[in-house]
C-alpha cells in the first residue's frame, strides 16, 4: 500500500505538488493521470524517496521508503528506463542489482525470461531499442519480487504485443494481491488496465475514484436506439426536456431519457428495438473534460484551424 498524506513540494516559489492526499491499495491497478507539468513525476519521486516533501509524508507498506531494510524487495520502480550503464549487458545490469540486494542469481534468469529478453540478455544495453529498454526496466522493477510497483510510462516504446504483455502482467500481479501504481499518457491503454484513478492537475488531486465511476460521471447522457420504426418512436420520445437526433436511417440518439424509460415507451407502443445502448464517455473524453482548466501548455483551437487551413 502507498499512502500519500498532505504532501506538498515546493521548488523556490513554484509549487509542484500542493497538499496531495491519496491511497494506492493492493489488489488494484491504480492509474495516475494528469496533464504535462501537473506534478506526476514529482509525486512518484517522493514516493520513492528521491525527492523530500516540503510538507506531509509518504509511506510505502507502512514506512518511508528509506526506512525499509531491503527496499528493492518492497518496491519495484520504473521511472527512467534509460538510467542504465550502456556498456553493461542486460544480464550484468540485473546481476549487479541482485548482488547488492541479497537477491539470488536465479532470480535474474527468471525476470529475463519473464520480460522476454533471453535472446539479448548478454548484449550491451547501449544497443537496445526503446522497447527493449522498457522491458529491461520492468525486469529491474520485478527483480526483488516486490509487493508494490511504481511504474512511470511502462508501455512507452513497446509494440502492440509488448503493450498487451504488460497489461496482462499487471493484471496478474494485482490478482496476486499486489499494489500497482501506474502512469501513462495512453488513455486507451489506461482504460483497459486501470481499476482506480488518481488524477492530478496543477499539483492538486482533482479526482480519486474508480474507473467505472469516473467515466460514468462524465457520461454524455445519450442513449443510442435502433429500430425499424425509428420515425414513429422519435415522435413518441420527443418532449419539453427530451431531444432526439437521427445520425442515420434507423438510428436515434436520445438526450434526456434513460435507456429504461425509452424501453418502456417502446414496449407500450409495441415497437421492437434492435439496439438500446447508453453512451458512456471514454476515459480520454472524461479526462479532457475534467482537466481542461488544469492544462499548463495548450494551443487554442482557432490556431489549429488556421494552421491546417493554410
Amino acid at each position: 500500500m502507498i499512502e500519500v498524506v498532505g504532501v506538498t513540494k515546493r521548488y523556490g516559489d513554484r509549487v509542484a505538488v500542493d497538499d496531495a492526499t491519496f491511497t494506492v491499495r493492493p489488489g488494484l491497478v491504480t492509474g495516475f493521470l494528469g496533464p504535462n507539468g501537473a506534478g506526476k513525476s514529482t509525486t512518484m519521486r517522493m514516493i520513492l524517496g528521491l525527492d523530500a516533501p516540503t510538507a506531509g509524508e509518504v509511506r510505502v507498506n507502512g514506512k518511508r521508503y528509506a526506512d525499509h531494510a531491503a527496499p528493492l524487495r518492497e518496491v519495484g520502480a520504473l521511472l527512467e528506463a534509460k538510467a542504465v550503464h550502456t556498456g553493461r549487458s542486460a544480464y550484468n545490469h540485473l546481476l549487479a542489482l541482485a548482488l547488492t540486494h541479497g537477491i539470488p542469481r536465479r532470480r535474474v534468469d527468471e525476470v529475463i525470461d519473464l520480460v522476454g529478453l533471453r535472446e539479448v540478455a548478454r548484449k550491451r544495453v547501449g544497443g537496445f531499442s526503446l522497447g527493449m529498454g522498457q522491458r529491461l526496466g520492468v525486469a529491474a522493477a520485478l527483480l526483488g519480487d516486490p509487493h508494490t510497483l511504481v511504474l512511470d510510462e511502462p508501455v512507452n516504446g513497446l509494440d502492440p504485443e509488448g503493450v498487451r504483455w504488460i497489461r496482462q502482467l499487471l493484471r496478474a500481479l494485482v490478482a496476486d494481491g499486489r499494489t500497482v501504481f501506474l502512469s501513462s499518457h495512453l488513455m486507451s491503454e489506461m482504460e483497459l488496465t486501470a481499476d482506480h484513478l488518481v488524477i492530478i492537475g496543477k499539483g492538486r488531486v482533482i479526482a480519486d475514484t474508480s474507473m467505472a465511476d469516473f467515466t460514468a460521471r462524465f457520461s454524455r447522457k445519450v442513449v443510442r436506439v435502433r429500430a425499424q420504426e425509428a420515425g414513429t418512436l422519435r415522435d413518441l420520445l420527443v418532449g419539453p426536456e427530451v431531444s432526439v437526433t437521427a445520425p442515420e436511417t434507423g438510428l436515434l440518439e436520445v438526450h434526456g431519457l434513460t435507456s429504461g424509460e425509452i424501453g418502456q415507451i417502446a414496449c407500450r407502443n409495441a415497437i421492437p428495438l434492435d439496439e438500446l445502448t447508453p453512451v458512456v464517455a471514454s476515459l480520454e473524453e472524461a479526462f479532457m473534460d475534467l482537466t481542461q482548466d488544469a492544462v499548463e501548455f495548450s494551443v487554442h483551437p482557432d490556431v489549429l484551424t488556421e494552421r491546417t487551413a493554410s
